[in-house]
């Protein structure tokens, strides 16, 4: 489903039903498409939404608007156009900064009404991301090159996935667009918004794999929790970047002990 929302089209993967609605925001260079698997086995008991953010999968790219409170402002402002009364933000890599920027208030919207947690999955820091500079150029370089995003896949991946499920990840990266690979790399994953983490006051549940070296699992316990008050970790072995595209059981049962307090049965 596509909707409106800040004057552009989002395009929204929408299934399920439930008084919580679970949100789903993706990693830079791929869309909604990651959590599909994941959406499979919880749009029984709960709303779905997987958005595609502005410029990535089957979204409108606008030429600008693309720092993390934009992004924010994109999701605030389509909670408020579908409704949404109770959610939890389920966000990956890049969009796990969106998150926490969305959970603090961003500066068009504030604090989102009926948030009742953050979920994030290998979440980019609120501090500036830790890029090397050298692979920060390579990425800049290699934008809409297949090689590249051949290159990328076995970056972030440690456990098999299939053929299709590769060539999803390789396709999400080629066509996310260059206004905003550019703008994630240049301007986004360098933001500070550190001075507005105490006003998450959320719980906060972290999950990383512990094969991670995009986003290594002590970038978490380095960068991310010192600048949350109420926030849990754990780490899934054996596991790279991707972990809904490598490990969505896994995945699944942690969203489901941590918004239920139990694991499912």
């Amino acid at each position: 489903m596509k909707y409106t929302a800040n004057g552009i089209e989002l395009n929204v993967l929408e299934r399920g039903r439930g008084d919580i609605a679970l949100v789903f925001l993706h990693y830079f260079g791929g869309s909604s498409l990651e959590w599909q698997a994941v959406i499979d086995h919880l749009s029984d008991q709960y709303r779905c939404l997987a958005i595609d953010l502005r410029g990535c999968g089957d979204s409108e790219a606008p030429e600008t608007g693309y720092s993390v409170d934009d992004m924010a402002d994109d999701v605030a402002a389509l909670l408020r156009e579908l409704h949404i009364q109770q959610f939890v933000l389920i966000g990956h890599s890049m969009s796990g900064k969106v998150a926490l920027a969305l959970a603090a208030g961003t500066l068009n919207h504030g604090q989102p009404d009926g948030l009742n947690s953050l979920i994030l999955v290998s979440p980019s820091p609120p501090v500036p991301e830790p890029i090397p500079d050298d692979e920060r150029q390579k990425l800049l370089q290699g934008h809409g090159q297949r090689s590249s995003a051949e290159q990328t896949l076995k970056n972030i991946t440690a456990a098999h996935v299939s053929k299709r499920i590769q060539e999803q990840i390789i396709q999400d990266d080629l066509r996310t667009s260059k206004q905003a690979w550019d703008a994630w790399l240049l301007a986004g994953s360098k933001e500070n918004i550190s001075d507005r983490m105490t006003s998450v006051v959320v719980p906060v549940h972290i999950l990383a794999g512990t094969e991670d070296h995009a986003l290594p699992p002590d970038v978490q316990t380095r960068l991310v929790l010192p600048y949350l008050k109420n926030a849990t970790f754990d780490t899934v072995e054996g596991i790279g970047h991707l972990i809904p595209w490598e490990a969505p059981d896994t995945l699944v049962d942690f969203i489901q002990k941590k918004i239920t307090g139990n694991s499912p049965k």
